[in-house]
């Protein structure tokens, strides 16, 4: 019978260390070739859509994310099955797991490809989702010191205290987007921008820079400059870049660069190809937010659940 588990089980049972983990191995699998992670598909109606991202992930399973996008906002939910059976093992709400996976994401990406040394951080967005950002970059690296910058001053205050009293760092909110990256050694984007957030002239060697909130070829949140000074760029999903990342399309077409010099994370995490070359270096991890990362996370969730006896078990079925 599956196993149905509920939002407020999902916050009890993931934390950041163990969805690193199993983001990371993911990202591993997938740049070896093993994990399958299918492009978003966005069937719409004229006030709502669906959409919807399946993968399947070698030791984890086969799943799939689909949340919907409506007059009452957004609902996530995640469908895993057993990898031998075909068995529909767990359903999960996923608001929290999309969180975290996409935090997570960005932490295994500083780990890759950040200074070893990187202590500052500076932060675009301070909502709900940059809270896991900053979460798992703080876990994979020695941070000090944090600026944010929100549209909001009553937001981006709101955050800094709350996130400086749960991580035990100094984070001070700012008011111009250039105090934000100016002595930063890792640049976070979490934003629903549609036009670049910073100048990349203002980044320091050495930057590595996580932009972490488009997911639409219409959405920027880094312009042309910072993709132009990049010594690596790397993406989430390369199939998945050619629909979604338009913070790589738009300098593509203007010919800055080609998808050539664009390598997955996971050909990085596998040992296939280098990350970050030397000290100065600028590097670039556009995320997307894929499948595999949400497969992973899924099948982590739904152990943890079976260890506290955690969900209930939904009626028998040809399912499961």
């Amino acid at each position: 019978m599956p196993l149905f588990i509920r939002e407020e089980d999902v916050e009890e049972l993931l934390t950041m260390d163990r969805t690193l983990a199993v983001v990371e191995e993911a990202f591993r699998l997938h740049g070896l070739g093993e994990a399958d992670n299918q492009p978003r598909q966005r069937p719409r109606l004229a006030r709502s859509m669906v959409q919807v991202m399946p993968a399947a992930v070698p030791g984890m399973g086969l799943g799939l994310k689909a949340y919907s996008v409506g007059t009452k906002g957004v609902r996530f939910i995640v469908l895993l099955w057993n990898e031998e059976t075909g068995d529909l093992e767990a359903v999960i709400e996923a608001n929290k797991l999309g969180q975290m996976r996409t935090g997570a994401a960005s932490g295994v990406a500083t780990k890759y490809l950040a200074r070893e040394d990187a202590a500052t951080v500076g932060v675009f967005g301070a909502g709900w989702q940059a809270g896991s950002q900053l979460e798992a970059v703080c876990a994979v690296r020695p941070i000090e010191q944090v600026w944010v910058y929100g549209r909001t001053p009553a937001n981006r205050e709101q955050f800094a205290a709350e996130m400086s009293a749960a991580l035990g760092v100094s984070i001070d909110p700012v008011a111009e987007p250039q105090d934000v990256v100016a002595e930063a050694d890792i640049v976070v984007t979490i934003t629903n921008a549609s036009e670049p957030l910073f100048d990349g002239s203002w980044l320091r060697p050495g930057t590595h820079v996580n932009a972490a909130g488009s997911n639409r070829a219409n959405a920027r949140e880094i312009d042309s400059e910072t993709v132009r000074r990049a010594d690596t760029i790397t993406i989430d999903d390369w199939a998945q870049g050619h629909i979604e990342a338009g913070d790589l399309i738009k300098p593509i077409e203007g010919g800055v660069i080609t998808w050539d010099d664009v390598i997955e994370l996971g050909q990085v995490v596998a040992g296939e190809v280098p990350g970050r070359q030397e000290g100065a270096a600028i590097t670039v991890f556009e995320s997307l937010g894929i499948a595999i990362e949400d497969v992973a996370v899924a099948r982590r969730v739904y152990e943890k659940a079976l260890e506290a006896g955690a969900g209930e078990r939904l009626p028998n079925t040809i399912l499961g």
